[in-house]
């Protein structure tokens, strides 16, 4: 009887107990803990655009792009969203990622038609496909703007930039004509009765004859001769004298076979002094072009950069002197 008095006790000690801990136990009351009333993170769209434009400014263009197209997500009506679109392909041709930077103005183009930044995205479409090599595509672009605008200015620009990029693919012939597109009143900003008087001087570059090259190269080195390159000149004399000289020795104490194999050697070797001069002489001209092409530029070429730190879209003209 004790026993079980005592049991009966203990019970409801225990009860007693756990009624007293459970309202203090979150674990075994199942209570939600006190909410957090930590303010949240506002977004706000001026310090959003200051802060895509610090990375923008610093140069972090990767940073720079991420910020603005977080931008353009949370503020899709904000009016500087043409312009953070127009950044972002900025940030990618500034990085040499021109295919990119292709699509970003395409984008400005094509939502943002008849605006100013459409009409700078298509000149930095053009500049980015002139980074990817395809200077085709970069005309047509041009083109397609001249088309598009009633803009005088905006058509002598696009002639303009035509006109350089010819020259920068020997159509010399070709970049005269789009030069001699810009309006007269604009003729002056791109210094343009300079630069003809400069392309005049393209008649009197000094030219290698690739067929005379080649006469000339009957005689071993004599084609190198003419193309200004000595050294090959006198290698090829030397290499192709000993050769024959071998040849004839050999045949002379009738060795026929070893006389045979150092012509076919020396037939190789002597074609390839005919093929090297001919090919001289075409690197001659390309150099002396290249040559006159950097200082044209370096004298007359109207450069256009765009101004970052000036809302990122501006323009402007540098003269080279």
């Amino acid at each position: 009887m004790k026993w079980r008095h005592l049991i009966a006790t203990l019970r409801i000690l225990f009860f007693a107990l756990s009624f007293i801990v459970l309202p203090f136990s979150p674990s075994l009351a199942g209570s939600n803990p006190k909410p957090d009333h930590q303010s949240s993170l506002i977004i706000d769209a001026d310090k959003q655009f200051d802060f895509a434009q610090h990375h923008f400014t610093t140069q972090a263009y990767a940073m720079a792009i991420i910020e603005y197209q977080r931008f353009i997500y949370f503020f899709s009506e904000d009016k500087r969203v043409p312009l953070a679109l127009y950044r972002i392909g900025m940030s990618y041709y500034l990085m040499n990622r021109f295919q990119e930077a292709v699509e970003s103005f395409e984008k400005v183009i094509h939502q943002y038609a008849d605006t100013d930044l459409s009409v700078k995205s298509y000149f930095m479409v053009s500049k980015s496909l002139l980074g990817l090599k395809d200077s085709g595509s970069a005309i047509i672009n041009l083109h397609n703007l001249i088309a598009l605008t009633d803009d005088v200015n905006v058509k002598d620009e696009a002639n303009y930039r035509i006109g350089w990029i010819h020259l920068e693919m020997d159509s010399w012939e070709k970049a005269t004509v789009f030069f001699a597109k810009i309006s007269p009143h604009n003729k002056p900003k791109y210094r343009l009765e300079r630069l003809s008087a400069e392309l005049e001087k393209v008649k009197l570059l000094p030219k290698k004859d690739p067929e005379i090259a080649g006469l000339l190269s009957i005689i071993p080195g004599g084609g190198y001769l003419y193309c200004e390159r000595y050294q090959d000149a006198l290698i090829a004399f030397l290499l192709n004298g000993a050769l024959i000289y071998a040849a004839y020795e050999s045949f002379d104490e009738e060795h026929y076979a070893l006389g045979g194999l150092i012509s076919l050697v020396g037939l190789g070797f002597y074609a390839g002094n005919v093929y090297g001069a001919i090919t001289s002489a075409h690197k001659y001209n390309r150099s002396k072009k290249g040559q006159f092409l950097r200082k044209l530029k370096e004298s007359s070429k109207v450069n256009f950069w765009v101004d970052i730190e000036n809302q990122g879209a501006g323009l402007a003209l540098l003269w080279n002197f």
